[in-house]
């Protein structure tokens, strides 16, 4: 992840001692926004044709959303531990990942994201990087 340097008055910022996963309060409030992300996607018509390709019921993904969440912010490599390297691009093509999933996948996290991060610096970073990130699945 990427976020700005602070100056000596700033807000605290990510550092390698201070993750994203951290500030953000660590386990509960990652798993927090995982379920979010997947709570909105359950019922938000913007992202119909988003929830219609996942597999029900959504617990072993929400399950996989949080690990690959904890680590990827910078705490315990926990989808590591369990599936190793996360191979994301590679995991998501046999689904049909165009702009329009895309921006359905990030109007989900976006929401989350806005409900779940107080920190509007360390949430707009992390909407930032998620958001390259979501692009690199699109595979057509």
């Amino acid at each position: 992840m990427i976020f700005n340097k602070t100056t000596p008055n700033s807000k605290p910022h990510p550092t390698p001692q201070q993750t994203p996963y951290a500030m953000m309060g660590g386990e509960d409030t990652v798993r927090r926004l995982a379920n979010r992300f997947y709570d909105v996607m359950e019922t938000a018509p913007e992202a119909a044709e988003l929830y219609a390709i996942h597999p029900l019921p959504l617990d072993t993904i929400r399950q996989k959303f949080f690990q690959f969440l904890s680590g990827w912010l910078g705490g315990p490599p926990l989808f590591e531990q369990q599936y190793g390297h996360p191979r994301l691009r590679a995991r998501h093509l046999p689904f049909p990942v165009d702009e329009k999933l895309r921006d359905q996948w990030m109007f989900c996290m976006n929401k989350a994201l806005d409900e779940v991060i107080e920190n509007k610096m360390l949430r707009d970073g992390i909407r930032q990087s998620i958001g390259q990130l979501a692009s690199h699945m699109i595979n057509c």
